[in-house]
């Protein structure tokens, strides 16, 4: 005699519906948008900053714009792909320096080397 169960179908469901759930939590991309502060920023360094951002998967290179009255450089970019730092890093080992945030205690991910 076989004996069936009527609750069966009902926990395949649920392990289906958790698998489907738990596969789709998971963050893939973090886009973001920045303004980096560039001193020195002028159109002969341009090209080097574009060069510096276009090295990472996760710059938006199309998003880039440059605001010479405001010295700044705005981007959108994937935080998961790509961190602030790194950008800044680049560009600064293209030879153009970015102005670091002054005030940073407290915010994550910044420690205070530069003294």
């Amino acid at each position: 005699m076989k004996i069936e169960f009527a609750w069966r179908p009902a926990v395949m469901a649920a392990c289906a519906a958790m698998v489907f759930f738990a596969a789709g939590g998971c963050r893939r991309e973090d886009p973001r948008q920045t303004v980096l502060e560039i001193p020195g920023l002028n159109e002969t360094n341009e090209s080097a900053v574009v060069d510096a951002l276009s090295a990472f998967e996760g710059v938006d290179v199309r998003s880039i714009r440059f605001d010479h009255a405001a010295k700044t450089v705005s981007l959108a970019y994937d935080s998961m792909k790509v961190a602030k730092t790194n950008l800044r890093d680049a560009i600064e080992e293209k030879g153009v320096k970015v102005a670091w945030p002054q005030n940073t205690r407290g915010v994550a991910g910044y420690i205070n080397t530069r003294q």
